[in-house]
C-alpha cells in the first residue's frame, strides 16, 4: 500500500504540492491527470525519492510504503528503488543489446549467476508482452527496436530487479495510437502482480487503464474516487 500524509513539496520557495492525502491500494491502477505543471508527476516521483536529486527541494508530511516513511533517514535510497521500478515518458533504452538492457539492473546489484540472469531476462520480457518478438534478437542493439517495442523494453527492465510498484510518467505520450494501445494492454495485465501509478494528460487513457483517479490542479489533489465513478459523475468528493 502507497500512502501519502499531509504531504506539501517545495522547490525553492515554490509550494508545488499543497497538503496531499491519499491512499492507493495494493494491485490497483491509480491514474492521476491535470493540466501540465499542476504537480501530478513532482507527486509521483516522490515514492522513489527521484526529487532527491534536484537541489533546493523540501518535503513535508509523509510518504508510506507498506506503512513505513520512506524518507526516514533508516531508508537506503538504493533498496528502495529496487521496491519502486520508474518507467519514463519516453523510451530511454541503454545502448546496448535487447538481453543486456535487461539484464543491467540485475548485474548493478551484484548478481553474476548467468542462468538466473538468462532466466530473469526471459522472465522480464514475457511480463512486458515483448518476448515473442526479441526472443531470436537478444544479441540486437535496443535501438533496433520499434518506439513501443522500446518502451516494453524499458518496462521489462524495471520489472527485472522485481519490483512491487511500478511508477510510470507518461509512458505512451511518445507513441502512435496501436503502441499505446499494447501498452494499456499491459498496464492492465501487470496489475494482478504490480502496484501500479501512472500519470497521464490522457483522461479517456485514466478511463481504459486505472481503477482510481486523482485530478491535480495548481499543486492539489482536487479529487480522487473510483475512475468509474469520476467520469460518469464527477464529483469534489475525496476518499
Amino acid at each position: 500500500m502507497i500512502e501519502a500524509k499531509n504531504v506539501n513539496f517545495y522547490y525553492g520557495d515554490f509550494h508545488a504540492l499543497k497538503g496531499i492525502n491519499i491512499v492507493m491500494e495494493v494491485n490497483t491502477v491509480t491514474a492521476f491527470i491535470g493540466p501540465s505543471g499542476c504537480g501530478k508527476s513532482t507527486f509521483l516521483r516522490l515514492f522513489n525519492r527521484m526529487n532527491d536529486l534536484i537541489s533546493g527541494c523540501r518535503l513535508e508530511g509523509e510518504c508510506l510504503i507498506n506503512g513505513k516513511n520512506i524518507y526516514d533517514k533508516s531508508v537506503d535510497v538504493d533498496d528502495l528503488r529496487k521496491e519502486v521500478g520508474m518507467v519514463f515518458q519516453k523510451p530511454n533504452p541503454f545502448p546496448k543489446t535487447i538481453f543486456e538492457n535487461v539484464a543491467y539492473g540485475l548485474r548493478v546489484n551484484g548478481i553474476s549467476d548467468k542462468e538466473f540472469i538468462r532466466q530473469r531476462v526471459q522472465e522480464s520480457l514475457e511480463g512486458a508482452a515483448l518476448w515473442d518478438k526479441v526472443k531470436d534478437k537478444l544479441k540486437k542493439s535496443a535501438f533496433e527496436l520499434s518506439g513501443g517495442q522500446q518502451q516494453r523494453l524499458c518496462i521489462a527492465s524495471a520489472l527485472a530487479i522485481s519490483p512491487s510498484i511500478l511508477l510510470m510518467d507518461e509512458p505512451a505520450s511518445a507513441l502512435d495510437p496501436i503502441s499505446t494501445s499494447k501498452i494499456e494492454e499491459l498496464i492492465y495485465a501487470l496489475k494482478e502482480k504490480y502496484t501500479i501509478v501512472i500519470v497521464t494528460h490522457n483522461m479517456q487513457q485514466a478511463a481504459r487503464v486505472s481503477d482510481k483517479t486523482g485530478f491535480f490542479m495548481l499543486g492539489e489533489l482536487v479529487e480522487f474516487s473510483d475512475t468509474k465513478k469520476m467520469f460518469i459523475n464527477p464529483e469534489n468528493e475525496q476518499t
